[in-house]
């Protein structure tokens, strides 16, 4: 099945290049398009996270990985498959992260630690509730901490 989406929304922040480390401190305004009224993020600030959905745009029409690979090419780390990681390269290009709501301003969203470029384009925003999140620990292999241990300074 095919199928069209459509940016409701475009990330503006400091971090130009695209990079895997040090996202913590970055603060993105989520700007909506001009089709999207302002009162679409009416109660937003309610709540303490937001999900946003992007598109990984400066990688499509790029190599994609329907099998495995090595996390970043790191053959110290195991070749794991593309749904067993969060590599940009994916079949729809498609990113998704929980970011803390700084707060909203009119028809702009400010956000903490989105690990999106400026220019991002966004495809959907979603409040987190905590009923959402996983009801049991969460666990994942050792490679993945080591992977992940400078993504959020």
């Amino acid at each position: 099945m095919q199928f069209e989406i459509s940016s409701i929304a475009t990330v503006f922040n400091d971090r130009k290049a695209i990079t895997d480390d040090f996202w913590g401190d970055v603060i993105s305004e989520i700007k909506l398009t001009d089709n999207i009224p302002a009162e679409a993020f009416d109660g937003i600030e309610e709540f303490s996270h937001a999900e946003i959905i992007y598109v990984f745009d400066k990688a499509v029409n790029g190599k994609v990985v329907v099998g495995s690979e090595h996390p970043r090419e790191n053959k110290a780390w195991p070749k794991v498959g593309i749904f067993a990681q969060r590599k940009k390269n994916r079949p729809n290009f498609l990113g998704a992260t929980i970011c803390k709501i700084v707060k909203r301003d009119g028809r702009s969203l400010f956000v903490q630690m989105l690990d999106a470029i400026d220019g991002t384009p966004v495809v959907d925003i979603k409040p987190v509730m905590k009923e959402f999140l996983p009801a049991l620990p969460v666990t994942q292999p050792g490679w993945s901490n080591e992977l992940m241990k400078d993504y959020w300074k």
